[in-house]
């Protein structure tokens, strides 16, 4: 009898055992599956802030404003004007910036500036005189959208140049007006919310007939790229 009892007792031990194995067995499982749902859950919350994470994108219906300053540099090879080599020089003003977004990151943009001055020089030496310009322009810009201050731009559009106030020594100057393409690279860095300080370069296709006292004496070819810092608003 007494071995009976000590065999049930055997066996309940054992099953004691096994129960609280499988037990902990289960536990674990439970605590790893938690685990892994808290660590999925961390996963998709960063992945989640990182989305939220601001990307400074311009908004369809938004308009920039710009103002800053502009170096127009002509190339170096300017044609040749009364059978001499013709050199421009450069000059500093200020330039303006219109732009609305069409679309997300896709804005028109619109290009002024006060008007730009250049003494005119033919074969090295002698003074041709000056003429000033206006040089709206109209260009399709794409803005990329990032995740930090930093935004690139690219844009491609026309340009209308505008001589006027022709002034020589050697008589009666005038360039004709210049319709041609415009290209141009820039990078934003915001430093608020809805202000970033904006460099750009520019590059113009113009090149004008010149006549002297009505005489054609060639073509001015000008091509000269423009160099802007600004400081842009959006609203």
């Amino acid at each position: 009898m007494s071995r009976c009892n000590s065999t049930q007792r055997d066996l309940m031990q054992i099953r004691a055992r096994r129960y609280r194995r499988i037990h902990k067995t289960h536990i674990d499982a439970t605590k790893g599956m938690n685990m892994t749902k808290k660590l999925a859950a961390l996963t998709l919350s960063t992945a989640l802030v990182a989305l939220a994470a601001p990307v400074f994108a311009q908004s369809q219906g938004d308009w920039t404003v710009g103002f800053g300053v502009g170096y127009l540099n002509p190339k170096s090879d300017n044609g040749t004007l009364a059978g001499l080599d013709a050199d421009i020089d450069s000059d500093t003003r200020p330039i303006f910036t219109a732009e609305y977004f069409i679309q997300d990151n896709l804005g028109i943009e619109l290009l002024a500036a006060t008007p730009f001055k250049h003494d005119i020089t033919l074969g090295g030496s002698v003074d041709a005189g000056s003429v000033k310009h206006l040089p709206p322009t109209l260009s399709l810009n794409y803005h990329f959208p990032t995740n930090s201050a930093w935004k690139p731009y690219v844009g491609a559009g026309l340009n209308y140049t505008i001589f006027f106030d022709e002034d020589s020594p050697l008589g009666d100057l005038n360039v004709d007006n210049s319709f041609g393409v415009s290209l141009q690279a820039g990078l934003d860095y915001m430093v608020t919310e809805k202000g970033a300080v904006r460099l750009n370069v520019r590059w113009f296709d113009i090149d004008s007939d010149v006549t002297l006292d009505g005489n054609d004496i060639g073509k001015a070819e000008i091509d000269p790229f423009l160099v802007g810092l600004s400081y842009v608003h959006r609203f």
